[in-house]
Protein backbone atom coordinates (compact mmCIF):
# COMPACT_ATOMS: atom_id res chain seq x y z
CA UNK A 1 0.00 0.00 0.00
CA UNK A 2 1.57 2.89 -0.79
CA UNK A 3 1.27 6.97 1.24
CA UNK A 4 -1.35 7.93 -1.19
CA UNK A 5 -3.57 4.85 -0.53
CA UNK A 6 -3.25 5.10 2.78
CA UNK A 7 -4.23 8.54 2.72
CA UNK A 8 -7.01 8.30 0.55
CA UNK A 9 -8.45 5.53 2.98
CA UNK A 10 -7.67 8.24 5.96
CA UNK A 11 -9.99 10.60 4.12
CA UNK A 12 -12.94 8.46 2.85
CA UNK A 13 -14.94 8.50 0.21
CA UNK A 14 -15.57 12.15 -1.11
CA UNK A 15 -19.47 11.49 -1.65
CA UNK A 16 -19.69 10.09 1.95
CA UNK A 17 -18.05 13.09 3.43
CA UNK A 18 -20.16 15.19 1.45
CA UNK A 19 -23.55 13.46 2.55
CA UNK A 20 -22.10 13.90 6.68
CA UNK A 21 -21.14 17.46 5.81
CA UNK A 22 -24.37 18.38 4.19
CA UNK A 23 -26.02 16.74 7.34
CA UNK A 24 -23.77 18.55 9.93
CA UNK A 25 -24.73 22.36 8.23
CA UNK A 26 -28.45 21.87 7.53
CA UNK A 27 -29.64 19.16 10.22
CA UNK A 28 -31.26 16.92 7.35
CA UNK A 29 -31.13 16.62 3.53
CA UNK A 30 -32.99 14.75 0.89
CA UNK A 31 -30.77 12.01 -1.10
CA UNK A 32 -31.19 14.94 -4.02
CA UNK A 33 -29.56 17.18 -2.28
CA UNK A 34 -26.44 15.39 -1.78
CA UNK A 35 -26.32 14.13 -5.26
CA UNK A 36 -26.95 18.01 -6.25
CA UNK A 37 -24.24 19.11 -4.25
CA UNK A 38 -21.71 16.52 -5.03
CA UNK A 39 -22.53 17.25 -8.64
CA UNK A 40 -21.73 20.86 -8.33
CA UNK A 41 -18.32 19.90 -6.70
CA UNK A 42 -17.57 17.99 -9.12
CA UNK A 43 -18.91 19.33 -12.75
CA UNK A 44 -17.09 19.92 -15.73
CA UNK A 45 -17.99 22.85 -18.18
CA UNK A 46 -19.66 19.97 -20.82
CA UNK A 47 -22.32 18.55 -18.17
CA UNK A 48 -26.07 19.50 -18.50
CA UNK A 49 -28.30 21.17 -15.45
CA UNK A 50 -29.25 17.35 -14.65
CA UNK A 51 -25.82 15.63 -14.49
CA UNK A 52 -26.49 15.27 -10.56
CA UNK A 53 -29.03 12.68 -11.56
CA UNK A 54 -26.24 10.44 -12.48
CA UNK A 55 -25.12 11.15 -8.54
CA UNK A 56 -28.57 9.22 -7.46
CA UNK A 57 -27.50 5.54 -6.98
CA UNK A 58 -23.93 6.27 -5.62
CA UNK A 59 -25.36 8.33 -3.25
CA UNK A 60 -28.26 6.43 -2.44
CA UNK A 61 -25.93 3.32 -1.56
CA UNK A 62 -23.47 6.06 0.41
CA UNK A 63 -26.49 6.93 2.54
CA UNK A 64 -26.97 2.54 3.50
CA UNK A 65 -22.99 2.03 4.14
CA UNK A 66 -23.17 5.33 6.08
CA UNK A 67 -26.57 4.26 8.20
CA UNK A 68 -25.31 0.75 8.69
CA UNK A 69 -22.03 2.63 10.18
CA UNK A 70 -24.22 4.44 12.40
CA UNK A 71 -22.93 7.55 10.98
CA UNK A 72 -26.28 8.87 9.85
CA UNK A 73 -30.33 8.04 10.10
CA UNK A 74 -32.78 7.42 6.84
CA UNK A 75 -36.08 9.06 8.38
CA UNK A 76 -39.02 8.99 6.77
CA UNK A 77 -42.25 11.09 8.45
CA UNK A 78 -39.98 10.98 11.30
CA UNK A 79 -39.26 7.22 12.14
CA UNK A 80 -35.77 5.90 11.92
CA UNK A 81 -35.63 3.61 9.00
CA UNK A 82 -33.56 0.25 8.65
CA UNK A 83 -31.03 0.39 6.30
CA UNK A 84 -31.80 -2.88 4.75
CA UNK A 85 -35.69 -1.66 4.23
CA UNK A 86 -36.64 1.25 3.17
CA UNK A 87 -38.30 2.98 0.61
CA UNK A 88 -40.40 6.36 -0.91
CA UNK A 89 -39.40 9.88 0.42
CA UNK A 90 -36.92 9.56 2.86
CA UNK A 91 -34.18 12.38 4.83
CA UNK A 92 -30.68 11.58 5.76
CA UNK A 93 -29.46 12.69 9.19
CA UNK A 94 -26.65 12.46 12.02
CA UNK A 95 -28.02 10.29 14.66
CA UNK A 96 -29.85 11.86 17.28
CA UNK A 97 -28.98 10.89 21.04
Amino acid sequence: MSIDDDQQQQKGDPLAQCILDLCAAKGSIRPEDAAQAYFEEHRRPKDTDEGWRRYMVPTKQQIVALARQGKVEIVRKGVVQDPEDFKGLVRIRLPQG
